[in-house]
């Protein structure tokens, strides 16, 4: 199996078709759920995804070390390998590694600005054309409406598409009549697409909440299978 066929027999097709094309750049797209739902392996399986397209990625964690991430990486692209001859399915996973860069950084304490002055600076001067940012481990609790329109702008003027996740952390309620989950309420406006994962019997449910203009499509037709985390039609 090739690079090209394992894009388009990924689920991932369908997710973006549910998104009217994907995220697309310039935007902003959270996926936000109780802790230990699969939010970070969702954001992998998308990276992953963007890895086999030949599309870099950078990925900030503010929670986890660069190896903890890195093994998400490889636990994820030897599940989606399994099946395939071991020589090529190393050959394929080393590939699409190449496109990859992990960036750790401490919320407390690291302003936003150096966070997005360190990505622009791998983008530009390090010639990396990151087509994708993702960011996991961002406390919302902790920052403030304007770090993620700070965000917003870098995704706008370097073309890219910037995915978070958002742990709901506490006693409930966590959401809002509509499903919008109450610490994301204030930064609505900068966030184009929201998603978010709920835990049932023997999988966990994505549903849209917010779609840019369009009227958002509720549950998607994809789940995360729970013994594999990763998203399965």
């Amino acid at each position: 199996m090739t690079n090209k066929e394992l894009v388009e027999k990924s689920p991932l097709r369908s997710f973006e078709q549910s998104l009217h094309g994907g995220l697309g750049k310039g935007n902003i797209g959270i996926l936000a759920s109780l802790k230990g739902l699969g939010k970070t392996a969702c954001l992998v399986h998308i990276a992953v995804d963007k890895l086999f397209q030949e599309k870099p990625v950078i990925h900030v964690s503010y929670s986890s070390r660069v190896d903890y991430i890195m093994t998400w990486y490889e636990d994820i692209l030897k599940e989606i390998t399994k099946d395939m001859d071991p020589g090529q399915a190393q050959e394929i996973r080393d590939e699409a590694t190449k496109h990859l860069v992990v960036m750790n950084f401490k919320q407390e304490g690291t302003k936003t600005e150096q966070v997005l002055k360190s990505l622009e600076e791998m983008i530009e001067f390090g010639k990396f054309a990151a087509d994708t940012i993702i960011v996991d481990g961002y406390h919302f609790t902790a920052a403030a409406v304007q770090d993620l329109e700070k965000f917003k702008d870098l995704a706008g003027r370097l073309e890219l598409e910037v995915w978070f996740s958002a742990s709901l952390r506490g006693e409930g309620p966590h959401f809002d009549e509509n499903g919008i989950p109450f610490i994301l309420k204030d930064g609505l406006e900068a966030i184009d697409v929201l998603i978010t994962l709920h835990s049932k019997a023997h999988f966990v449910r994505l549903d849209t909440v917010k779609d840019r203009e369009y009227p958002p499509a509720g549950e998607l037709p994809l789940k995360l299978d729970p013994r594999t985390l990763l998203i399965a039609e």
